[in-house]
């Protein structure tokens, strides 16, 4: 054992007090100290003999394993040795102390000064000779002291509180502020700190065993006393710290702290005890808070703050001892502040004493311009808003603009060391993403709170632009430089923490973003809340915890734009802005318009007063209002003028001043009613107070109002008495003394930068914008402000603190930043070419891309993107730098990592990339694709010619190529071609710094310029969408150059398709419309080898996708292969056309077992192909198209029967190619030979007896094909008219037992009907397909027509009974055939419809005759009306009587005279109604007797409807025929014109004679055959009728027809004028019917005879006297006399 450790017994205390009071007596004078020397010989052998305690007495003793006697003993020489005095002696002594509190030995204490415990008071009493050592005046002894000091607060085994506590910090204090040497100073202050750690931590855990915080003695220097380090002082009093914070020794119990801990957790239980603590009672409710460690805390807390606000005196300004104090008291808070842990937040009374004490600190000491003190109340409030913005949240909306913005936004004239200090302050501010976010919700989002977050980016947009051209400034250029770079660097970290939070929020989310338009502005139409309430208080009370929703944020956010609007408008001009405050809501009534006046910031306080001195009705009762707000009650007259007069300043006018003041003295009156005898007194002396006012300070005034001057003017204002004078002199020195500050303008209008970068970068509207905002008036420390900022802390001491978590909010501090972002940004990056600089811009470009895209805000989005790619100098490239290539960099950054959110901005980097790869190439002298296009042109289709290479431009600066030329000469950034306006050449200087910068792009390579492209696979379905869409309007940009076609864009193009083909099919169905509407634009261009480029990248694509197999029933190759089809169909280029052909051959036979729906789209490009008027072409797609029917043609059927319908179509396309002479013997074979054998090949594959033509897709196989047939019976070659005729009808009959009554009447309606349309009636007209052709009737000669309904009729009787509901349809197409004009389709109709009804006789139904009789009717009386329209032409036709001879022809001739144009014409239209005469008579004929032959065939079994179809048909034609008989000027212009034009006259007679004739035979037979059914028609009154007709037309033309029609007055006719030849021809010719009425009126039963005999006799009478040609009408009618008349005679 060593002789230090047998010093001082067994005991452990002993260890340590034995070598010290060893080393003591070593070094005490013996004759000074000589009691000293005796304590310690006699502790040193009291130690000897004492050994520790087995129960160690924690209660009742300071020394561990000590009695409390013992302990006093053995400290007593101890505190002697520190009081002695003698360093030599102080120095072990005080180290004994120290090691005694580090090791724990001094325990079981509650120190204080005014503790009566003996345990205490020794203890103290060694604490106290301690802290006065200090005044020794040696180094070493202040660092020992300072060392004890510290491990007695260190210690957990003893708790130092109260006073004791105070004056260990005290003596800290002193040490610091008096310390010998700065080593000393820097010690004291690093103990200082230490010990606020120690102390507050065990506040916040309410316990004495804590582990803290060692102090960092660097950092502790940051802000003060760096001028204190001498050399290692700072290092040195790191490891004192560190030394005195890792001194310890295992404790001897635990039980003694837990009796010390339990002592000390001990709650106050009465409330005046907590008083007496200087807490209030109803501070909260949780007694633990009121513990003696907390109670310490907060004592020590208040000390610090008081003694952080003191302030010198007048006498001693500059008192430097003062200042340190103050400057280490808030040190030691921004200590505590730092290190504050979650209880400062969660327990109202730390966050009260925050309010209460440090709040108010900074708000004395924010006016002080000691910068240490600026620097230090930053440091505090950036603590404040980090930890507890929360709770302050009134607090740090008065400290922001104060501290920050009030330095931020001097630009001309400020502190550089504030400035830096607040620029240093935000950055760290914007590293903390929530921050920004809370920053703008709870103040920018709030009504009644300034726009913090607004002003901040408006004022870093400020600092970054400098001072305004022209402006005076303070700052030097490195100055100016330094906070541009800052500024900028603040604004790129809150764009980075904006996309930071919001792709933290997104991630843990999931949220899916809302989308909004384009265009929409979520600030300019907010949502109008409930009229009757005001909105204001609406939005407070809408939100009661402190999360709240983006919507409801967006409300208040909209309303607060809404009251800014509002003011500024009333800024501008009063009663519009009031107006539109009481449009949206926002005042009601007067009272509420006042309350706005008074309550709101920014208003300009002059127009205030205009508006308040305004006479008319509303703005009186806002006035008054105004001033009724006023409580005037405990104030004296001076302090309530000044009092009113701080919100406005009083107007010029003095009318508007009178109605004011007169208000204003009405209600101080009110308010204090014993003041003044009337209102009077108190109008005239405010007018006075104000005038005085301006007299005192005025420095125009020279002769300024003296006090009694003053009392004088006011003599005999109170109701004719005086005032006091005491009264009157107190105003009046209060007025001088303290002049009445009226409010000043809030509203300064700011400056703006004429900057001519702002034009070339397109900022004029974003820099007008930003600053259009009000600036707040920077805030003093006067005692007046203090207390009015004090009134609003407590006023809004209830606000809410809001957090959000909805991305959303983002768009609304979007929509703020944006535009100084922008500016920012953008200026500096073009004026700066500092390379950190430049390349914190384009981070900031980089994040506020990614923020706008992600969000949706395109107009932004678009912005930013669109300057970073003007800022990369590729239109330009001559004035490239590095920061150009910097933004090239940025633009591919862009690209790949914000890729799915750019949408159109993707055509803005896309275009840099062309542009980048165009200079690539230039620079490595690789030919350009104009040459490449060149060549193409001057080529064969077999060979291309290499375009010649251009040597590299790195190597040959002297090259003057016209690309290059116009690259050099650059353009501007929207420019298509660069430099191709401008004449002339370029210098070889110009060429030299082109190529130089060229080496610049070197630094990127092809393969983040291919990754790009690479990486569209991993876009999602929108992006890549938006992506091909750009990249198509770039590549035709790069096509449609003028001088410059290239195809980058369009390889690329064909490399994404690549990459994408394997996406889903939706989205490559969105990918390629887009792709397709590009080749086809393309492929239609006037640039035929753009064009050929394109069409063979559409090719390489399609041979690419064709490898993939297609599931049945899909569309998409369809789709794939339909921009050949369109370029096919529009393109005028023979050679894209053959191109097209050519690719489709290759394609289709080459992939043929993969094409599916690509059929339609092979066909539909054949098909464009056979109408071509290129033979080749033509050639060349009918070999394909020959080759696919012959070998292929399952494959086109495979999964779609559609596509049969369209290879018909292509077929018969060739068929009316000119050039098919070749062709014409192969058509109808490949028809009939290679269509229908697939056909009857599925024929045979149905199962289970099931008929497969009633499957869908059967009948699409056969429809195209028979409709193709059809179609080509039209065609105007013979061969092919008659081929498609016998092939159509030959699979008719072959195939016609399988399909379905359905199927047929389909093919009726769609084949068969359509071929006959110019032949059937109108309303089978109507009913057929649209889309038919209409064949002409002049196409088909007698022979085609015959053969047509040959094969109609023989296909219909073989199929009729699946085929009979198209009888009608039939019948009509016959009667048509039968009404032609010529003989032979009429004969041919006739005999087919003899031939139907002969073959079908005895199977049509009774309905089926109706409908064969009606259809001839129908046919017999629908051209009537045309055919009597046309006889009425003949009405204005004169026709000459008498035809010339030849003779007189030839000598009027040879006269001169010739026959009149018109004449002719009248001949010519008389001829052609002769024409139409006879074929109308030979087709009424005709019909007449086709439906005798009917008749005669079907008389047996006819219906009475039939019947009357039958009577309406043959009267019908007799009326008819009667009618143009009776027409006698007709008939002798008819007959002149034939006499002239020596042509037969039309039969009209005849016609008249057969009409009758088979009248009456009709008649006649129903008469006799059918009597039941006449007797039910009246047949024979019907036949008499006839008979009586007939008799008469006979009358008529022999000339009796007024001797039967005379009157009995008329005179007796004694003689008839015989008959004309023409009568007597005529007479003949009737003569047959009128023997045919005889025969039968001869023939008719008596009865009957008798029963008509009155109708009879007249005409038989006159008939006797007539003249006839014939003998037999005599004869006929002498019988009937004798037969029928006589016996009725003879009965009379």
């Amino acid at each position: 054992m060593s002789t230090s450790q047998t010093l001082g017994g067994p005991s452990r205390s002993g260890w340590v007090l034995g070598p010290s009071l060893d080393k003591i007596i070593k070094n005490v004078a013996w004759r000074k100290h000589s009691q000293l020397v005796s304590a310690c010989k006699s502790v040193l052998d009291k130690l000897d003999s004492l050994a520790d305690l087995p129960s160690d007495p924690a209660s009742c003793s300071p020394l561990y394993g000590l009695s409390s006697s013992d302990a006093d003993f053995v400290l007593h020489p101890v505190i002697m040795a520190i009081e002695s005095g003698s360093p030599k002696v102080v120095e072990p002594a005080l180290d004994c102390a120290f090691r005694l509190f580090s090791f724990g030995l001094i325990r079981g204490c509650e120190i204080d000064r005014y503790e009566d415990k003996d345990k205490s008071s020794l203890i103290f009493r060694l604490i106290d000779s301690i802290c006065k050592c200090t005044g020794l005046g040696d180094e070493n002894i202040e660092l020992a002291v300072l060392k004890a000091l510290l491990s007695a607060i260190r210690s957990p085994c003893i708790y130092i509180r109260g006073d004791c506590l105070v004056y260990i910090v005290r003596s800290c204090y002193n040490v610091y502020l008096g310390g010998l040497n700065g080593t000393n100073q820097i010690c004291a202050k690093s103990i200082l700190a230490q010990m606020m750690i120690i102390v507050f931590t065990r506040a916040e855990e309410n316990s004495m065993l804590v582990n803290f915080k060692t102090v960092s003695v660097f950092e502790l220097l940051e802000f003060a006393d760096r001028n204190l380090n001498e050399g290692s002082s700072i290092q040195f009093a790191q490891n004192f710290i560190n030394e005195i914070v890792e001194a310890k020794d295992s404790l001897p119990d635990a039980t003694l702290y837990l009796e010390l801990q339990k002592d000390v957790n001990h709650a106050e239980a009465k409330a005046d005890e907590g008083k007496g603590k200087g807490v209030s009672a109803n501070e909260g409710t949780n007694l633990s808070d009121y513990s003696k460690i907390r109670e310490d805390c907060f004592m020590l807390y208040k000390n610090l703050c008081k003694l952080s606000m003191k302030f010198s005196s007048q006498e001693h300004a500059d008192d430097q001892i003062l200042l340190r104090g103050k400057i280490l008291s808030l040190e030691l808070l921004n200590i505590i502040m730092g290190n504050a842990g979650p209880i400062w937040q969660t327990n109202d009374r730390f966050l009260n004493a925050i309010k209460q004490y440090l709040c108010l600190s900074v708000l004395k000491n924010s006016a002080l311009s000691v910068m240490t003190i600026f620097q230090l109340l930053c440091s505090i409030f950036l603590n404040l808003l980090l930890k507890f913005r929360s709770g302050l949240k009134s607090e740090i909306g008065i400290f922001f603009p104060m501290l920050v913005l009030r330095v931020l936004e001097n630009v001309l004239q400020p502190s550089f060391l504030q400035k830096m200090t607040v620029l240093s302050l935000l950055e760290k501010i914007s590293q903390d993403p929530q921050i920004i976010v809370d920053i703008f919700v709870n103040y920018d989002c709030d009504v009644d709170a300034p726009n913090i977050f607004e002003r901040i980016v408006n004022g870093l947009l400020k600092t970054a632009l400098g001072p305004p051209p022209g402006s005076t400034t303070s700052l030097s250029p490195a100055q100016d430089m330094t906070f541009r770079h800052e500024s900028v660097k603040c604004l790129v970290r809150i764009i980075k923490s904006m996309g930071t939070w919001m792709d933290q929020q997104l991630k843990a989310g999931e949220f899916n973003l809302p989308k909004f338009s384009d265009n929409e502005n979520l600030m300019e139409n907010p949502t109008t809340l409930n009229e009757d309430r005001n909105i204001a208080d609406e939005l407070h009370s809408e939100v009661t915890s402190e999360f709240a929703g983006a919507a409801a944020l967006e409300q208040r956010r909209a309303y607060k734009l809404e009251i800014q609007k509002g003011v500024a408008l009333f800024n501008r001009k009063p009663s519009k802005g009031i107006e539109f405050l009481l449009s949206k809501k926002i005042c009601s009534s007067s009272e509420s318009v006042a309350s706005f006046l008074k309550n709101t910031s920014g208003l300009n306080a002059t127009v205030i007063g205009d508006y308040l001195g305004e006479r008319e009705e509303f703005p009186l009762k806002v006035m008054h209002a105004y001033v009724d707000s006023f409580n005037f009650e405990g104030m004296d007259f001076g302090e309530a003028i000044r009092f009113f007069l701080r919100g406005f300043r009083l107007p010029g006018e003095a009318q508007k001043i009178d109605r004011i003041m007169e208000k204003f003295a009405e209600r101080y009156c009110k308010c204090k009613p014993n003041s003044f005898t009337s209102a009077d007194a108190a109008y005239v002396l405010a007018y006075s107070v104000i005038l005085l006012n301006t007299d005192a300070h005025n420095s125009m005034v020279k002769d300024k109002m003296t006090k009694v001057d003053f009392i004088r003017n006011n003599r005999g204002i109170d109701d004719g008495k005086d005032l006091p004078e005491e009264f009157l002199g107190a105003l009046y020195d209060q007025i001088v003394k303290n002049e009445i500050k009226m409010s000043a303008d809030s509203s300064v209008p700011q400056s703006k930068q004429g900057n001519s970068l702002n034009k070339l970068l397109g900022l004029d509207g974003i820099l007008n914008l930003v600053w259009k905002h009000t600036e707040e008036k920077p805030l003093g420390a006067n005692g007046y402000l203090i207390k009015h900022i004090q009134e609003q802390f407590k006023a809004k001491s209830e606000s809410v603190f809001y957090a959000v978590s909805d991305p959303a909010i983002l768009r609304f501090m979007v929509e703020v930043c944006w535009g100084p972002m922008l500016a920012a940004f953008s200026v500096t990056l073009d004026q700066s070419d500092d390379k950190e600089t430049t390349t914190q811009c384009m981070q900031g470009f980089r994040h506020a891309v990614h923020v706008t895209a992600v969000m949706g805000m395109q107009t932004q989005k678009d912005a930013f993107v669109t300057t970073v790619a003007k800022f990369t100098y590729l239109h330009c490239a001559a004035d490239m730098k590095q920061k150009n290539v910097d933004a090239v960099k940025a633009i591919i950054s862009i690209a790949i990592e914000d890729g799915n959110y750019l949408q159109e901005a993707w055509e803005h980097i896309l275009t840099c990339l062309s542009r980048f790869e165009h200079l690539q190439l230039l620079g490595e002298g690789a030919p350009s694709d104009a040459s490449f296009f060149t060549a193409l042109n001057a080529e064969t289709e077999d060979k291309t010619l290499k375009p010649a290479s251009s040597p590299s431009l790195k190597k040959k600066a002297t090259l003057q190529n016209p690309a290059m030329v116009a690259v050099v000469r650059g353009g501007s950034y929207d420019s298509t071609s660069v430099g191709v306006n401008s004449p002339g050449l370029v210098s070889p200087e110009q060429i030299n710094n082109f190529i130089s910068n060229l080496y610049l792009l070197d630094q990127i390579g092809n393969f983040e310029l291919n990754h790009i492209f690479a990486h569209s696979q991993r876009l999602n379905s929108e992006a890549i969408v938006a992506f091909v869409k750009a990249l198509c309007h770039v590549s035709i940009s790069e096509l449609q150059s003028p001088t410059d076609p290239r195809v980058f864009s369009l390889t690329k193009i064909v490399e994404v398709a690549h990459y994408n083909m394997n996406r889903i099919r939706l989205v490559w169905s969105r990918i390629w419309r887009v792709l397709s509407d590009f080749f086809v634009a393309v492929g239609l261009s006037e640039n035929l080898s753009v064009a050929i480029f394109v069409m063979d990248s559409l090719r390489q694509l399609a041979m690419k996708f064709l490898e993939r197999e297609e599931l049945a029933n899909y569309n998409f190759q369809n789709e794939f292969l339909r921009p050949f089809v369109i370029v096919m169909q529009k393109s005028s280029s023979t050679e894209i056309r053959e191109l097209i052909v050519r690719c489709i051959s290759q394609m289709v036979l080459s992939r043929v077992n993969n094409v599916k729906s690509g059929w339609k789209s092979v066909f539909m490009v054949f098909t464009a192909a056979a109408a071509d008027e290129r033979k080749n072409i033509v050639s060349l797609a009918f070999e394909t198209m020959e080759k696919i029917v012959r070998e292929y043609f399952p494959y086109t059927t495979e999964t779609e029967a559609v596509t049969f319908t369209d290879c018909v179509k292509c077929l018969i396309t060739f068929t009316h190619s000119r050039f098919n002479s070749d062709m014409e013997d192969l058509l109808a074979m490949r028809k009939a030979k290679d269509m229908i054998p697939p056909l009857w090949q599925r024929n045979d594959n149905a199962v289970d007896g099931q008929i497969f033509m009633e499957k869908d897709d059967y009948m699409s196989f056969w429809v195209p094909l028979l409709s193709g047939l059809s179609r080509l019976t039209s065609d105007p070659r013979s061969a092919i008219r008659k081929s498609a005729l016998e092939v159509l009808f030959n699979i008719l009959k072959d195939h016609g037992h399988l399909f379905s009554s359905s199927f047929w009447a389909n093919v009726f309606n769609s084949v068969i009907f359509p071929i006959f349309s110019f032949v059937r009636d109108s309303r089978d007209a109507q009913k057929k397909d649209s889309e038919s052709p209409h064949p002409d009737r002049n196409i088909w000669d007698s022979e085609t027509s015959a053969v047509a309904v040959e094969c109609l009729v023989d296909l219909f009787v073989s199929f009729f009974e699946m085929v009979r509901t198209q009888l009608l349809g039939v019948v009509s197409i016959l009667a048509g055939f039968i009404r032609s004009s010529g003989q032979g389709p009429s004969s041919a109709g006739v005999a087919a419809l003899m031939r139907l009804t002969s073959d079908l006789r005895g199977r049509l139904l009774e309905e089926e005759w109706r409908d064969i009789f009606l259809a001839l009717k129908e046919a017999a009386i629908s051209s009537l009306p045309g055919f009597l329209k046309l006889l009425r032409t003949m009405d204005s036709i004169d026709v000459p009587e008498v035809a010339r001879s030849n003779n007189d022809t030839e000598k009027s001739s040879g006269l001169g005279i010739t026959r009149d144009d018109s004449e002719d014409d009248n001949l010519q239209t008389a001829a052609y109604v002769v024409s139409r005469v006879k074929g109308h008579l030979a087709i009424q004929l005709l019909i007449i007797q086709v439906v005798t032959d009917l008749y005669k065939m079907h008389w047996r079994s006819l219906s009475v409807g039939t019947v009357d179809v039958l009577l309406e048909i043959y009267s019908s034609i007799a009326l008819h025929s009667h009618q143009l008989n009776s027409e006698t000027t007709l008939q002798l212009k008819l007959q002149r014109a034939c006499s002239i034009l020596e042509i037969s006259d039309p039969p009209m007679v005849h016609f008249e004679n057969e009409s009758y004739q088979n009248y009456l035979n009709f008649l006649y037979d129903l008469l006799m055959n059918k009597p039941s059914l006449s007797t039910e028609k009246n047949i024979e009154g019907e036949l008499i009728s006839v008979c009586v007709k007939v008799l008469q037309m006979y009358l008529d033309c022999a000339g009796l027809r007024y001797m039967t029609h005379k009157a009995a007055s008329d005179p007796m006719v004694h003689w008839v004028l015989p008959l004309g030849s023409a009568k007597k021809e005529e007479l003949a010719a009737r003569t047959p019917l009128v023997l045919s009425v005889l025969q039968i009126l001869a023939s008719l039963e008596k009865d009957l005879f008798r029963k008509h005999i009155s109708q009879l006799f007249p005409p038989l009478v006159d008939l006797v006297r007539s003249e006839h040609s014939s003998r037999e009408v005599q004869r006929i009618l002498s019988n009937i006399f004798q037969s029928c008349i006589g016996p009725v005679i003879m009965q009379l």
